[in-house]
């Protein structure tokens, strides 16, 4: 006697597993990548991240040099005087401030000849 095989019909699962889990694993891949939480994300943060050290190292040079001008101003007398000088337009009794004007130069064309 031959028995005849039985002939069962494959589950959801036996016949889409392999699908939906390729589906599910690509899904999750692209989620990684474009998400929220994802690769280009974390990549545009680090970089905002750098910009923004970037911007703070160079406050805090601008702070230093700014601490020792206000050191200057307070211990240092010659600082103090070529303040005066240059900025604020004073001298000592006695002198004179001649000041030049800083325009353009006058164009010099020779005469024309008739």
């Amino acid at each position: 006697m031959k028995s005849k095989p039985k002939t069962e019909k494959p589950t959801f699962f036996q016949q889409y597993g392999r699908g939906l889990l390729g589906l599910f694993v690509l899904m999750l891949l692209v989620h990684d990548i474009f998400g929220t939480h994802g690769f280009l994300a974390m990549r545009r943060t680090r970089n905002e991240i750098e910009k923004v050290q970037t911007e703070i190292e160079r406050l805090n040079k601008e702070n230093r040099q700014l601490a020792d001008e206000v050191k200057a101003l307070k211990t240092d007398p010659r600082y103090i005087e070529k303040i005066a000088r240059e900025d604020l337009g004073l001298a000592k009794d006695g002198e004179v401030i001649i000041k030049i004007p800083q325009g353009p130069l006058p164009e010099q064309n020779p005469p024309a000849k008739p």
